[in-house]
């Protein structure tokens, strides 16, 4: 299995990208990881570096503030377009790149290339719940804007990477809304509902923000504009309350006191929660397996998204995924 990084990629490249790959190509003898970007800056964070692991050099890499289109288009020796380019023409098995996240979805689009059968690709990172199970959720920014047809496909993609890479037998599938009841809703989700209900999957009806870190669902469907303001919500109200949290318990000596008592469970709550182990967010329905790192990203978030991205390929997601879309829009 051959994984392709987008070395220059994210806040703290190339430095945790190379020491998560570096680990990662250690723990694991089957896979070879190829690090795109410049050579001067990656080799000095290479020390005793496996043989499984190599350098492809190019000093032009797509920078945060780009415009996704154009960059894709005009630096076409970019690290990012080229680890596309690698997947696209069988080089590589899979890309990780924790840079400019509307580039990435241009590139998988644009040089990846979309999976037959689906219409649109969606973005489906995981979030924490409070059991530690997680919820993957898409679309949650790929797309501003979708039709009943396209959760649909979210639905039967999210259901299969569940079941393929986390191992969960007939995974829940919710469908976001304002209210559990079937009627209720816009004009999208009440016309997905009795698609989602006769769909192949396992459909547990509607569920409601409130209530999905409570782990009600494996998979949660809804279009990007809802999904990407309700993550976006999360990670700041997750962000504010361990901001007040910190500030309350050194507030003064008997505060100081309490926080080292309940530390141990603190730090077990702040893990749960923590993007860094749960990989990265697929970009599902590419004609390639396409994982997207979290910007500021450490060696461990790069470490966990090359296991998460060996266990995808092991169980051969792309072609599974694939056959069931296509499989499922010929019975139609």
């Amino acid at each position: 299995m051959k994984i392709v990084i987008d070395a220059m990629g994210g806040d703290n490249a190339p430095q945790s990208n190379v020491e998560g790959a570096c680990e990662a190509a250690r723990n694991w003898k089957d896979i070879e990881i190829v690090l795109v970007g410049d050579e001067a800056q990656i080799k000095p964070f290479m020390k005793q570096a496996p043989a499984n692991i190599t350098v492809v050099h190019t000093e032009e890499r797509i920078e945060p503030d780009d415009e996704p289109v154009k960059a894709v288009r005009r630096k076409k020796g970019a690290s990012m377009v080229m680890a596309g380019r690698m997947v696209r023409e069988g080089e590589a098995d899979c890309m990780i790149s924790a840079g400019n996240t509307g580039a990435l979805m241009t590139t998988g689009l644009l040089v990846v290339g979309r999976m037959d059968g689906v219409e649109r690709p969606a973005l489906a990172p995981m979030i924490p719940t409070m059991d530690g199970r997680g919820v993957l959720a898409l679309d949650l920014g790929a797309n501003m804007d979708a039709k009943p047809e396209h959760l649909l496909q979210y639905a039967l993609m999210g259901s299969i990477y569940r079941e393929k890479v986390h191992g969960i037998e007939r995974p829940r599938i919710g469908l976001l809304n304002v209210g559990t009841e079937a009627k209720k809703g816009n004009d999208l989700t009440k016309e997905v509902y009795p698609l989602l209900e006769k769909a192949p999957v396992h459909f547990v009806g509607n569920v409601e923000a409130r209530d999905v870190l409570e782990s009600n669902c494996d998979v949660l469907v809804c279009d990007g504009f809802v999904g990407n303001i309700m993550l976006k919500s999360f990670e700041g109200t997750a962000g504010s309350l361990f901001g007040v949290l910190k500030r309350e318990f050194t507030r003064n000596w008997m505060t100081k006191l309490a926080a080292a008592v309940l530390m141990p469970a603190l730090k077990r709550l702040k893990k749960t929660m923590d993007y860094k182990e749960h990989g990265g967010a697929p970009l599902l329905g590419l004609n390639g397996l396409v994982i997207k790192a979290h910007g500021s990203s450490d060696s461990r978030a790069m470490l966990n998204a090359i296991r998460q991205a060996r266990t995808a390929l092991q169980h051969d997601l792309i072609r599974t995924i694939s056959a069931e879309i296509n499989g499922n829009t010929s019975g139609k």
